[in-house]
């Protein structure tokens, strides 16, 4: 049973926030401590940015809880016993908690994206989570020669799917209806790892992200893929990472011959295979980082394409410190804004 994906396919379009301690897929870790990390955290004003999203009309936000350095923006108690580390990566604060209250009165759905393994520049996590697969997981960033195989450990990585579906759990059953879905990365390995009768599989890691909120949303990524896929039938909508190859509307009336699917790939459409199609992309050159890399009249013009096809769109854009997003990003917004929600404000779902 999928989720109702009614009020994700009519926000329409949304924000994505990198917010991390480094940028996003630094091969190597940066300077930030944990006090560091805390300050940064502590800086971060909810308000203002949710008074932003207010003014562009977001139909909802995306925010990463961490990634490859073990920094995380929320505190979580079953992660730090298996880690063990003194002091803590993660944060005191609950950032996704405050956000979620900042953006209630806006009524912006608040979404959330996390890793589907450890983070790999941080080599204490990755041990005590016993994120230590047998095969070569480059793909992860976890290089052949910079983990320890566990003993133990099996092809599925079996107690270290177990270890992460119990952090994810206590984030869930603390957020509750607050988190209105889930974004997992890195979902790459799908035969080996989730595609089993058997748990821990893809039903397993979907219970987990769901445990505080049945209804929430969740897609598993299987990196850039043009056509954009239905990696699960456990997901309710799709990942739909894109970079530079952007897909769109195949017509029949057009003429096409049969074998255009297959040459041209799938086309931006409702649905893929049951789940709700969105796609995620980066307004600027690169994830979370530079000054926007299209005109406006193009972000407009592909959002409404992508919308008119009844899909969805996440554009991620760079974030200062405290949360804001840059001028240019918002004059580009307000300008999607402009052309695609009605007059005297969108109404939230």
């Amino acid at each position: 049973m999928r989720a109702d994906c009614t009020w994700f396919r009519e926000a329409k379009w949304g924000v994505f926030i990198h917010y991390l301690a480094g940028l996003p897929s630094a091969d190597n870790p940066d300077a930030t401590t944990p006090d560091s990390w805390n300050r940064r955290i502590d800086g971060f004003d909810v308000a203002a940015l949710a008074a932003q999203l207010a003014e562009i009309k977001a139909g909802y936000l995306f925010i990463t809880i961490g990634q490859n350095s073990g920094y995380f923006l929320s505190p979580n108690a079953t992660y730090d016993r298996m880690v063990g580390r003194s002091p803590s990566r993660l944060s005191r604060r609950d950032l996704v908690a405050d956000l979620g209250t900042a953006l209630s009165p806006y009524g912006i759905p608040l979404l959330v994206y996390l890793p589907a393994h450890a983070p790999a520049m941080d080599p204490q996590a990755v041990a005590g989570l016993r994120c230590t697969p047998t095969w070569d997981a480059s793909c992860w960033q976890l290089r052949p020669g910079s983990y320890t195989v566990a003993e133990g450990t099996d092809e599925r990585l079996s107690v270290f799917q177990r270890n992460w579906e119990a952090v994810i759990r206590e984030w869930s059953l603390r957020w509750g209806r607050t988190v209105r879905g889930w974004w997992f990365d890195g979902c790459y390995r799908a035969e080996q790892m989730y595609r089993h009768a058997d748990e821990p599989n893809f039903a397993s890691f979907a219970a987990a992200a769901k445990a505080g909120n049945a209804a929430s949303l969740v897609a598993f990524n299987p990196g850039v893929k043009v056509p954009v896929v239905c990696h699960s039938e456990y997901e309710d909508y799709t990942a739909g990472e894109v970079a530079n190859a952007f897909p769109v509307l195949m017509d029949s009336q057009w003429g096409l011959p049969k074998k255009a699917d297959s040459y041209w790939g799938q086309p931006v459409q409702r649905t893929v295979a049951g789940a709700q199609y969105h796609l995620l992309t980066f307004m600027g050159p690169y994830w979370s980082r530079g000054l926007p890399r299209f005109p406006a009249e193009l972000v407009v013009g592909y959002t409404k394409h992508v919308n008119d096809c009844e899909g969805v769109i996440s554009w991620d854009v760079p974030t200062a410190d405290n949360g804001a997003i840059p001028e240019p990003y918002m004059t580009q917004f307000r300008h999607l804004a402009t052309a695609t929600r009605k007059t005297g404000g969108f109404c939230y779902p």
